[in-house]
Formats: structure tokens, sequence, C-alpha cells
């Protein structure tokens, strides 16, 4: 069996620690947890192996590329600016000499976004431009950069002006690597989604899916678990199903709709 958390990885050794003790407990409940997180570098073949246990995906590819193909378990609440209850924002990276603007402000101006598949850091971004674009276009230019953090880093050195940040890899900038954060400011946020959702393969059982669900809500209440928890932001653990994602296909269409297809 396969689990990783790779979504935030800004403190792996946190994340391995807090995995530790959820797969202590899944083991002590009859399921055959694997002691080591995988890092898969490719995440799509991932997500797809018939061997997986848990895993994080982004809202997004659930609703596209893995419809129908993932068991939702669930998600994290988080405790940061953006977050509230399981929903999430994006937060709006820019430099602080632009702090005060809003997102018309940067009409015709060059976006650094993570990836076309991501959630936060490109749907739900396009669905707040698209009342703002004429004729489908708003940026003067948009820079893939394969990550937050290379996003950020973009929008630092002046290559880029604006990116669309998950609010929860923003905090953790924020905490164990404020130099990506110098001299950059939040001008803004994305209207709230489903936080990243944890998955389980189609050939994980039912009971399986009851147990994993019980034994990560009984993990998010316990005190002996509360530093390992604070240190990765994880207020709580909230059941949640495929049908709740479908607000990010409702960002897509949002934007179709208004003529703004791409950023």
């Amino acid at each position: 069996m396969l689990a990783s958390l790779p979504m935030y990885d800004i403190q792996p050794a946190g994340v391995q620690a807090w995995w530790d003790q959820l797969a202590l407990r899944l083991l002590a409940a009859g399921v055959a947890a694997p002691a080591e997180l995988t890092w898969p570098e490719n995440i799509h073949p991932h997500w797809h192996d018939p061997d997986l246990l848990l895993s994080q995906a982004c809202g997004f590819p659930l609703v596209t590329e893995l419809a129908g193909l993932v068991q939702v378990l669930g998600t994290f609440s988080y405790g940061v600016p953006g977050a509230q209850g399981h929903l999430c924002r994006s937060q709006l990276v820019a430099r602080t000499e632009d702090q005060g603007k809003t997102l018309a402000d940067f009409k015709g101006r060059v976006l650094a976004y993570n990836s076309t598949d991501s959630q936060s850091g490109y749907n739900s971004l396009r669905a707040l431009v698209a009342p703002l674009a004429v004729n489908g276009a708003f940026f003067s230019a948009s820079l893939a950069s394969g990550g937050h953090r290379q996003s950020v880093d973009l929008v630092r050195k002046g290559t880029a002006d604006l990116a669309s940040v998950d609010c929860v890899t923003w905090a953790g900038f924020q905490k164990y690597s404020p130099e990506n954060c110098q001299g950059l400011v939040v001008v803004g946020q994305t209207e709230a989604y489903p936080g990243l959702p944890l998955i389980t393969s189609l050939q994980t059982p039912a009971a399986t899916v009851a147990v994993m669900r019980q034994v990560l809500t009984q993990a998010v209440q316990e005190p002996a678990l509360q530093a390992l928890r604070q240190a990765l932001f994880i207020e709580d653990f909230v059941a949640l199903e495929p049908a709740h994602y479908h607000v990010c296909l409702a960002m897509r269409e949002q934007a179709q709709a208004l003529g703004c297809t791409r950023l």
C-alpha cells in the first residue's frame, strides 16, 4: 500500500511525524498502513495507483482527471488566514509596492501560476478575473512556474506581478521560509472552495474507508497530537464526498461563460 501527503511539503519532517501517528492508529484499527510516506516526483500516476491507501489531491483535478477514479475521504481544515472550516481561498500575492491595489489594477500585467490544472493557482483565479477580462484577456502574459514557491519567486524578482497561492502554502512560507515572502504582500483573495481532498483508490474497501475516516476524526481531536497538528496548521478533519468539489467545475464554467477560458 502507498500513502502520501505531498501537497504541503514545506516541512516534510513534520508531515512524516504526523503520518507516523496516523499510521500507528490505522495499524491498530486493522488497516495495513505503510510506515513511510511516498514523495512522488510525478503526482498524477501516483493518484491513479490501485494500491493508493491515502494521498492528498487538488480539487480541480479531482473533478476532471480523477472524476470517478478515486474515493474521497474528506479534507483537513486549517487555522490560517483565508481558511474557514473545510473551505480555503487563494491569496493574491504581489510586491509591497503594489500594496493597496485591487485585482482590477493588475490588468495588463504579468501573472505567474503553478499549473493550469491547479484549483488554487489557476482555476479559482480565472473565475475571479473573468468579469474583468476583455475578450477573454486580462493579463498581458502568464508564466507557468511549476509550483507555488516558483510563482512567488517570480513575483519577488519582478519577472511577474501577481500570483495566486493556496492560503495554507502561503502560511507555510511565512512560518518556515520567510525569505520567500520578503518584499511581498497579499492584495486580495479568491472565492472559497473545499480544501485539498484526501483520496484513496477505488480498490480500497468501504469498511477500510470508514475506519480511515474514524481514525482521522479522532486524530485531530487528540490532545497528545496537538503540537504535530499545530505545526501543519491542522485544526480538524471533515468527511466530504466528490460532490462537494463541484464548486471547482462551477468556477471553470463561470469563467467560460464570460469568455475567459485561460489566463
